[in-house]
């Protein structure tokens, strides 16, 4: 019988595990929500690393794909407000849309890797803005509020908290960004392209949604959450040698 050659898996495939790996450390385990975006800064190094080592004719050679965060809710969730921070710090395009039982869900589209890390960024998030939540549920200022004012006290909350780790995506995003220009590459551009090309042709109607009218808050838990957003262990990925 004529041997097989070894079947090695690819740098995609060993970058997915080790994402499976931290997903079953962070996630599936209950962490606390510095665990859990210390865990996914080291995804977004992860990620760096893999990207910077395919050529540009790989990168646009690889085709986009579309990952899926299901909400299993029909109201909006806290993480509305820093999804599009997700979807650009992963350069990634993202739309919400409802599933067939009516619940919102957000399509992340980009390259595999991308919207692998994408999906994941977002769980941690989701999950760390409800393990403050629970935190601040049972403080002495969340005590403060009458009962009638603890479901704007909750929403305000969250709000804080997310627009924090929006804002500090951002600034995370500008500094990955400057790194990987540091290196020679036009890394950034090209992936932006590809996907932009690869949206055109799917023919979607997408539409920008404006903000509405100015929400009421609460201004001590929106500044609460602000804070607890500040406190969470995010740093970028890969950095200067």
């Amino acid at each position: 019988m004529t041997p097989q050659p070894a079947l090695f898996p690819s740098s995609f495939d060993k970058l997915r595990a080790r994402i499976q790996a931290l997903r079953a450390k962070t996630i599936d385990n209950g962490c606390t929500e510095g665990e859990a975006l210390s865990a996914a800064a080291k995804v977004a190094e992860l990620l760096d690393r893999y990207e910077l080592s395919l050529s540009d004719v790989e990168i646009r050679e690889t085709p986009c794909e579309e990952r899926v965060f299901e909400t299993h809710l029909k109201k909006r969730i806290p993480i509305d407000e820093c999804i599009g921070a997700i979807a650009a710090f992963c350069d990634c395009r993202v739309w919400r849309e409802k599933n067939a039982a009516g619940e919102a869900r957000y399509v992340f589209f980009g390259l595999p890797a991308d919207v692998e890390v994408a999906h994941y960024l977002t769980e941690l998030i989701d999950g760390a803005v409800r393990a403050e939540l629970g935190r601040y549920k049972v403080s002495a200022d969340y005590r403060r509020f009458r009962h009638q004012e603890r479901h704007l006290a909750n929403a305000s909350f969250t709000l804080g908290m997310c627009a924090s780790i929006a804002d500090r995506l951002v600034v995370m995003k500008e500094e990955r960004d400057g790194v990987i220009r540091s290196s020679g590459r036009g890394l950034v551009v090209l992936k932006a392209a590809v996907v932009d090309s690869e949206l055109e042709r799917l023919g979607l109607n997408l539409r920008t949604v404006e903000a509405g009218p100015g929400r009421m808050i609460s201004p001590a838990a929106f500044d609460a959450g602000g804070a607890a957003g500040e406190m969470v262990s995010l740093h970028p990925g890969i950095r200067r040698r």
